[in-house]
Parts: structure tokens; sequence; C-alpha cells
């Protein structure tokens, strides 16, 4: 069998996906190698180190993206390729807020038009840097399949913020979805 491209991924994913998201939490096809695709920590995905500049291409590849262990895939029914993910394989790029305070739900689109409601199924979580303590924000689109929130909307969410008692200390946090998603220590903040 020979290596799958670019183009023989995209024909099978377009393929797959005719109806509907393709179920690709139930393919387990055979190990093909790895391909010379990258998904940079903006979003940006490579092919042979140029950019993918068509969206609808780009789109179609994120609906075939699996994640096992640490490792990203591309997966159609007959085979898997492994490619390189930087940071998280998807980015959100802006959310739509509805209610306020306990009652807010907000709701995260990516670059790949993926939606996702924070709440218990799409949870947060925040890292930091442990050098400058800058925060890296993520919501779980799908699958174990994380989105960065990219920094504007990341501030607009902590505009929406409040300091709620959670796990017996005072955090900076987030509520949507009826559930509080703690972001700093309350303690840290100046």
């Amino acid at each position: 069998m020979s290596k799958p491209t670019a183009d023989t991924l995209a024909a099978a994913a377009s393929a797959a996906t005719k109806k509907g998201p393709p179920p690709v939490h139930l393919w387990n096809p055979p190990f093909c190698g790895d391909i010379d695709m990258r998904i940079a920590r903006d979003g940006t995905w490579f092919y042979l180190g140029t950019p993918i500049g068509r969206a609808p291409l780009v789109k179609l590849f994120s609906s075939i993206l699996k994640r096992e262990g640490d490792r990203y895939f591309l997966v159609t029914p007959v085979e898997k390729v492994g490619i390189q993910v930087d940071d998280a394989p998807l980015v959100a790029i802006d959310f739509e807020a509805e209610g306020e305070g306990r009652d807010q739900r907000l709701t995260f689109t990516t670059k790949t038009e993926d939606r996702a409601t924070l709440g218990p199924d799409h949870p947060l979580r925040v890292e930091r840097n442990p050098a400058t303590g800058e925060p890296s924000p993520y919501i779980l689109i799908r699958a174990d399949l994380w989105a960065l929130i990219d920094r504007k909307s990341f501030y607009r969410m902590i505009d929406l913020g409040c300091h709620e008692r959670h796990d017996g200390q005072d955090w900076f946090g987030i509520w949507s979805s009826g559930q509080f998603f703690p972001v700093i220590p309350s303690s840290e903040l100046p």
C-alpha cells in the first residue's frame, strides 16, 4: 500500500462526511505512517511546510482528526496517518454569551466552525506558563480534541467572570451552563 497524500485523504474525508460528521471514534484502520502535516499554535494547517490556504479543505481535515494518547492522526475507514500538532489541534476564535451570572451560557466557535457550549460536556481548562504565569485557556470540543481559546475571546470571557468559593478556595472564574469554571485563584490577582 502506498503512503497516503493530502489529496487521497481529502477525497476519503469528503466521501465520509457526505452524510454528516464522520464517526472517527469508531474507526481503527491500520497505521500508514506519518505525513508532513502540522497544525501550528494559531490553528494554521501546513502540508509539506506550506500553509493550507483553503478553509474548506482545513475544515474537512479537521473533521477526520483523532487523538490517541498524546498523538494526533487523520483517519478514514481504511487508513490512519500521524500528524504534528504544536499545541491544541483547534482554535476557538469567538463565542456568544446568553444570559448572565450563574445562568449564562458561553458557546464557542472554532476556526474550523465547530461549536461547543462551555459546560459539563465541554469543560474549560487553563494552563499557566511556569516562567511567565501567562494563561493558556482551552475548551474541549469533541472526542478529546481541545481548542485553544484565542486571546481576544479569552479577554472577553474574563470580562464576564466573577469571584466564587470553589473547593475551599476563592477563585476568579466563569459560569456557563450552571457550572463554575475556575480560572485563577483570587489571591493571585493584583
